[in-house]
């Protein structure tokens, strides 16, 4: 790291479990923010203040008045511009030392497996799940970690998914079914702040992972009440007829 590295980072070089390799590890590191809406903003804004040194944000749509009210990555002015190029400029904006690159546009599976590949985190900050089982059979195929999260309302849920540990499971193991059904912010509302919470806990979880500190979530799922601020931690176990990552495939 440059001397002003150094400075900028001071704070988390200081903490003895990351130290100057595990932000080192940071600064070398490779992350892919698929969606930069309410989740995606603020993990997106703690990775990049914490120095994440490439970051590839994924978003075909476009900032609507109505998305200022939680996605902070976003301004008045960017009104109708897409939300991968809003979020590289309010990057840019707090560390211009980084790499930012804004895909407008959606990926065929082929395309996005590559960019996985490239990766060393990938955070699903997408609104459905569809997508969801998607990116979780795209990281379980290429082998790379995965931070999933949703919000509604006063909820949110968010679990890590690392092919590298044994016996740990995917999204698919824990929600086999995708509800076509399933609500949509707008339709049923969400609290500003529970979405901005689980997104940050996105980031914290990606850089533990990159940083190589602290306990991994694989194998538990972790759920929040905004209304009593109680979070919940569930084991979860991989299973074995699971199509995606199950071992009797």
């Amino acid at each position: 790291m440059q001397d002003q590295q150094l400075d900028r980072y001071s704070r988390h070089i200081l903490l003895p479990q990351l130290d100057y390799d595990g932000q080192e590890a940071i600064v070398n590191s490779r992350v892919l923010v698929l969606g930069a809406g309410g989740l995606g903003s603020s993990a997106i804004m703690y990775l990049a203040v914490s120095g994440v040194g490439h970051l590839s944000i994924l978003d075909p749509d476009h900032v609507e008045l109505s998305n200022l009210q939680r996605q902070i990555a976003h301004t008045e002015n960017r009104v109708g511009l897409n939300k991968a190029l809003s979020a590289k400029e309010q990057v840019l904006a707090v560390n211009s030392t980084l790499d930012v690159e804004a895909i407008d546009g959606l990926l065929d599976e082929n395309a996005l497996l590559e960019k996985i590949q490239s990766m060393d985190v990938v955070l699903d900050c997408t609104d459905n799940s569809k997508s969801r089982k998607l990116h979780n059979r795209l990281c379980v195929q290429a082998g790379k970690p995965l931070v999933s999260a949703a919000a509604i309302r006063f909820e949110g849920q968010m679990m890590v998914i690392d092919p590298k540990q044994m016996n740990k499971p995917c999204y698919e193991c824990v929600y086999p079914d995708v509800n076509e059904g399933e609500m949509t912010c707008s339709e049923s509302g969400i609290f500003a702040p529970v979405v901005g919470l689980m997104g940050i806990h996105q980031a914290l979880e990606a850089l533990k992972i990159i940083g190589g500190i602290g306990e991994s979530l694989a194998g538990k799922l972790m759920s929040f009440d905004g209304l009593t601020g109680t979070w919940r931690h569930f084991n979860v176990a991989q299973q074995k007829n699971c199509p995606i990552c199950g071992q009797e495939n």
